[in-house]
């Protein structure tokens, strides 16, 4: 591209500035949702429509549009999840699912949304230590991840195929690490006069935030979940719903294993959380603007885990327990395995321990995050929820 006709793209407060090819793939993801924008009534799109189109629309959404994502030895990406902190959570979580693959008389993983492969890759490792050669299946949207996955899985020599669609029968552990918050919500505020408003976005520079009255079925949804505040903006993820629907459609006998950041009800709605929990990361810097740098960052919303057992429930699933990340951890053995990964070099050792505290720490990923195992024909209890079990908070 000749110099005159590089794009340039002003930065948003407090975020880097794109180079040339990330803002060229910038202004073609904005035209392709503009076009589609013109063609909405009042040229108004719900929000929902306009994360999916962000994160998921063909060649171009974040997810599947090769942008790096998680970090590599040569970029930092745009976060960093807990298996990437170390292996020994992989192992820790290994031991929960050795245990609910020995209840479902089974050996096959099916993972969602697997990333950079670093927690396959702990799992595997682990599982196989203990006597376990897995089935390890993985459903993954992004073309650039399962490459990066296989390349990384490939020398294992171990049992790993990737899929498209969802089973129709599967009996196993199924692994969903930050998964449903990547799912796109709906968003709604209540104005001054406690009607539901559902807010979308129309044209501006180049997305603008707008809103129009909810929908009936909207308003009667939250309303069931929420008293009417006005001024309270906030989301909710009938999509992670359904995807727990379907889960109780094809899991015939095991469970699944979501890890997530997120809230029971009762917090999630909290007066206090009036501007909504919309969260969005691009080169290491988190911010709440999902209107800017459409494409090229991430964006997520916290998981009500209430309307997660709810729907569980309805899909006649077992919720088998519900704790905080740390608590988990704990449970499963992450003390232990991490004394077994002491390092003799003293900067390794620093770095161990660095992302133990921030796996651990109630201000860190410890409390933030959350583990509920859904499941069928397994019995509680499960090595996990052994202590600290939150069930009753839900």
């Amino acid at each position: 591209m000749p110099d005159s006709e590089v794009p340039t793209i002003p930065p948003p407060a407090g975020l880097p500035a794109l180079d040339v090819n990330s803002a060229t793939h910038y202004q073609n993801v904005v035209a392709a949702i503009q076009e589609k924008l013109c063609r909405q009534p009042d040229r108004f799109m719900p929000f929902e429509t306009y994360m999916d189109l962000a994160l998921y629309a063909p060649g171009l959404g974040y997810y599947v549009a090769g942008s790096q994502k998680f970090p590599n030895p040569d970029t930092p990406g745009d976060f960093t999840t807990a298996p990437e902190l170390t292996p020994v959570y992989g192992h820790a979580l290994a031991q929960q699912i050795a245990q609910v693959l020995q209840l479902s008389g089974s050996n096959h993983i099916l993972e969602f949304g697997a990333g950079s492969g670093a927690l396959a890759s702990s799992i595997i490792a682990a599982l196989r230590d203990m006597g376990i050669e897995p089935q390890y299946t993985i459903i993954e949207v992004s073309a650039e991840l399962r490459e990066r996955q296989g390349e990384r899985l490939n020398g294992l020599e171990a049992d790993v195929q990737w899929r498209d669609n969802l089973p129709r029968h599967f009996e196993g552990c199924v692994v969903a690490n930050e998964v449903l918050d990547a799912m796109p919500v709906s968003v709604f505020r209540w104005n001054e006069n406690g009607q539901l408003m559902e807010k979308g976005v129309t044209m501006g520079t180049p997305f603008s935030w707008a809103e129009r009255p909810a929908s009936t079925e909207l308003t009667e949804t939250v309303r069931s979940r929420m008293t009417p505040l006005p001024g309270y903006t906030s989301e909710i993820n009938l999509r992670a719903e359904a995807w727990v629907d379907s889960l109780g459609q094809w899991l015939q006998k095991g469970a699944a294993i979501i890890v997530d950041y997120g809230f029971p009800r009762h917090e999630y709605y909290h007066p206090q959380r009036a501007q909504g929990t919309l969260m969005c990361h691009f080169r290491h810097h988190t911010h709440a603007e999902p209107l800017v740098y459409t494409g090229l960052q991430d964006i997520t919303a916290h998981v009500d885990f209430t309307a997660i057992a709810d729907a569980a429930i309805k899909a006649r699933l077992d919720v088998l327990g519900y704790t905080s990340q740390a608590r988990f951890l704990i449970n499963s053995g992450f003390v232990e395995q991490l004394a077994q990964a002491t390092k003799t070099d003293a900067v390794d050792q620093a770095r161990l321990m660095a992302s133990a505290q921030t796996l651990l720490s109630e201000a860190e990923m410890g409390e933030l995050f959350k583990v509920m195992v859904l499941g069928r024909d397994i019995d509680p209890p499960l090595i996990g929820f052994e202590r600290g079990d939150r069930r009753h908070r839900l």
